[in-house]
């Protein structure tokens, strides 16, 4: 059976729907092992959509990102009283979603899906390139175009070539931007969410801050602009750092840890995992007064390029994504929970219009 269609549903009695956890890893001959590094995660999220203003509807991220060496998302499991739940996905990325809707008279909108993953950390050796199969034609060109806020010309064409001048390497393009990122940017506390990842207007204006989702975007646009794949990968931090990084971890309540990350394809190693914008949240975060010459984050800044600590859940790695029967224009990319009635699309960040929680536990058993 095809991952990337395959939901488990659960009828919508509050009894049905404690289902034994065996059920999640069923389908399939995969065994995550404790001994070879793997975790098994459930993230759960309740949405609460209000009522009022029209009959709500709601779509949801659900895990999509799938790789034999670190992630493998195992099923998810659904309840709520909407008239109508689908799942869905992007054409253009392979993005899942789940979307509800309610009808106008229902007083308590709800809906409650628990997606069970496994994963473990991921690291490349980037000193022994190996056989790796070259993208085929369609993926380059996917990850290699401009979208609605990664522009490739202009002043990011140009800031990236100023960036990776006398590069020898793809290598040394890939991180040279990193490093260019990380010495440049800062984290700004005062950005709502993860940020909107409008690149030019960064460029433009020299405000070079913001949380993940700008200083990660920023890399993938300007690694494509130096003709490098590149990719946002969305998601949320389900547990804490277990290599001590207190600002790098949440578990239990997770509903404000999304967090987007980055990769580069390189040949020879693949998909590349850099994270540039959590180098500024370690200096920004972990204690005040940190500087880039600290060692903790000397320490983090050298791990970021080909490494991720898997404390997160990867939803997928879409851009411009359009909500099937949405009224509203394309979404800039699906990390949050989102949501519209008949005023129109609802503020995934202002939980007096739009409730949902997500929490996440860890199955050891």
């Amino acid at each position: 059976m095809d991952r990337r269609t395959f939901i488990k549903t659960a009828t919508l009695s509050a009894a049905a729907f404690s289902i034994p956890r065996a059920t999640f890893a069923a389908e399939g001959a995969f065994n995550p092992s404790p001994a070879n590094g793997w975790r098994v995660f459930e993230v759960t999220s309740r949405l609460e959509p209000s009522a009022a203003n029209g009959a709500p509807k709601v779509w949801l991220p659900m895990p999509s990102v799938e790789d034999a060496a670190w992630i493998k998302p195992m099923g998810n499991l659904w309840q709520g009283n909407a008239a109508v739940v689908r799942q869905l996905h992007d054409p253009a990325y392979g993005a899942q979603m789940l979307a509800a809707e309610w009808e106008a008279g229902e007083p308590a909108p709800v809906l409650e899906v628990v997606s069970r993953f496994a994963t473990r950390d991921r690291a490349i050796d980037l000193t022994q390139p190996g056989k790796v199969t070259p993208l085929d034609k369609a993926t380059h060109r996917l990850y290699t175009k401009a979208t609605a806020l990664l522009p490739t010309d202009g002043i990011v064409r140009k800031t990236s070539l100023d960036i990776t001048k006398g590069a020898k390497s793809d290598m040394d393009k890939a991180r040279a931007i990193y490093e260019w990122i990380v010495d440049n940017t800062q984290r700004n506390l005062k950005t709502r969410g993860c940020g909107i990842g409008d690149i030019r207007a960064m460029l433009e204006t020299g405000n070079l801050t913001g949380k993940c989702a700008d200083l990660n975007a920023l890399y993938v646009g300007l690694a494509r602009a130096a003709s490098l794949p590149a990719r946002d990968v969305y998601g949320v931090r389900v547990a804490d750092s277990k290599f001590g990084y207190k600002s790098l971890g949440k578990s239990g309540d997770i509903t404000k840890a999304q967090h987007c990350r980055a990769e580069v394809w390189l040949a020879g190693f693949g998909w590349v995992p850099v994270d540039p914008a959590d180098v500024r949240k370690v200096v920004l975060e972990e204690k005040p007064g940190l500087t880039l010459q600290d060692d903790v984050v000397v320490a983090a800044r050298q791990k970021l390029f080909g490494a991720w600590e898997m404390n997160w859940l990867a939803y997928n790695t879409a851009h411009d994504v359009k909500l099937p029967g949405s009224s509203g224009e394309p979404v800039p990319f699906l990390m949050y929970p989102q949501g519209e009635n008949a005023t129109g699309r609802l503020d995934s960040l202002d939980a007096s219009t739009f409730v949902y929680k997500l929490t996440s536990k860890e199955i050891t058993a």
